[in-house]
């Protein structure tokens, strides 16, 4: 009867207790006795792929035999699969079990190079192998048209590497969201006739030629109800605190001049709330989302404020509102069209653009885009409480005038 025996499981992580299995490329070993084997492993036992390298050798009397388990030669199976061998300890009758590494051993002949051919030169392009042989058999022609083109070449790099440079020093020092922000405001430049209100040229009376609800839609001017009695309702001392912290001309102009009762004094003191609505728009650069709710704006004219004058950016993944050189200018047109129909078709530029915060000359050429007629009264004949008015006015008459544009260059031409 065969005696029984017992499973031990060896350890893994020691070299000492791992299996060899070799094998023999070129036929079998009859007398495996005679072979000497030795193993090497790799010095760097720090480096995760290369502390478990290892080259096994054996010599007869007739060949050597080389094998590891890394690189081309080596098995592939040992990155697959773990194999085990079980050895018979026949005095404790204990079956041992080890980890095993099977290798491929292949006859080293004498002589034999050994070493890894040169890796090969990076692939050419067909205009590299050209250039090479132009510079080996070419012509002296050829060659000097080569060094000039390459010449030019390490000029537009270095140039192209310059303006990388001072590009990458702007966005430094202005930030990037300054430079789009330029972009963005010379654009708009030739862009102003996109951002006028709806024009009717071919209205019959001038309080149809900008409508009254392209400018305050009849939703927003019904939700500034409670808004419009609460600027109806300012005394004369708040007004004059108003004006003495720098408050709107144009506003307290017309607080001042409304009606005293009646639908005339409801709907100036509504149109009079989302005048200052938009002037103090204008003032601002990113706008965020409590925009004039402290001053007591519904809810609704907000947000149409916000669709119809801002310009939507990202920044750091977040959405923000901001108020461009184009959204200025169309601010200023519809705040100039309100005006318009709140004072009998006769609105003030001068005091305008000082609320609007822009300069005469470009709340001019807003004016003049719309076909205005610009009126400045003559000295002496326009006073008010005494004083001079010299103030520059625009006026809707129809039709309206077609102003052309200063040719600049045909006078620089005719100088030349």
């Amino acid at each position: 009867m065969a005696a029984s025996c017992s499973l031990v499981c060896c350890g893994e992580e020691n070299d000492s207790d791992k299996a060899v299995i070799v094998r023999f490329s070129n036929g079998c070993v009859k007398k495996a006795g005679k072979l000497d084997f030795t193993m090497y492993k790799h010095t760097d036992e720090i480096n995760p792929r290369k502390k478990r390298r290892r080259i096994m050798a054996a010599e007869s009397d007739r060949l050597a035999y080389v094998g590891n388990n890394f690189g081309e030669g080596s098995l592939k199976c040992n990155n697959l699969c773990k194999y085990y061998v079980g050895v018979l300890n026949r005095q404790t009758m204990r079956m041992e079990v080890h980890m095993a590494q099977l290798f491929n051993m292949q006859p080293l002949i004498p002589g034999e190079a050994t070493e890894d051919p040169k890796p090969q030169a990076p692939n050419q392009t067909y205009g590299d192998k050209v250039d090479s042989l132009i510079e080996a058999f070419g012509t002296h022609k050829q060659k000097k048209a080569l060094s000039s083109r390459r010449l030019n070449q390490v000029a537009s790099e270095t140039l192209h590497k310059a303006v990388a440079k001072a590009a990458n020093t702007v966005i430094t020092e202005k930030g990037l969201e300054a430079l789009q922000q330029e972009v963005a405001e010379t654009e708009a430049q030739g862009d102003l006739a996109l951002h006028l209100p709806p024009c009717n040229a071919a209205a019959d009376s001038p309080e149809n030629v900008y409508l009254f609800d392209d400018i305050l839609s009849p939703v927003d001017f019904e939700a500034l109800e409670e808004a419009g009695s609460k600027m109806a309702a300012l005394t004369s001392e708040e007004m004059q605190k108003m004006r003495e912290d720098g408050g709107s001309l144009c506003v307290l102009k017309h607080l001042e001049n409304m009606a005293t009762v009646g639908e005339a004094r409801d709907t100036v003191s509504r149109c009079t709330f989302y005048l200052s609505m938009l002037l103090l728009l204008s003032r601002q650069k990113n706008v965020n989302r409590k925009f004039g709710l402290e001053e007591g704006c519904p809810r609704s004219v907000q947000g149409q404020l916000l669709r119809t004058f801002t310009v939507e950016t990202f920044n750091s993944g977040r959405v923000q509102n901001i108020v461009s050189s184009s959204m200025r200018s169309k601010i200023a047109a519809y705040s100039l069209a309100l005006l318009l129909h709140m004072s009998h078709m006769t609105a003030d530029l001068t005091l305008l653009h000082r609320d609007l915060g822009i300069t005469e000359a470009r709340m001019t050429e807003i004016a003049k885009s719309m076909g205005l007629t610009l009126v400045k009264l003559a000295r002496g004949k326009a006073k008010k409480d005494g004083l001079q008015d010299t103030n520059r006015h625009a006026s809707l008459v129809l039709p309206l005038v077609k102003y052309k544009a200063f040719a600049e260059g045909k006078k620089r031409k005719k100088m030349l």
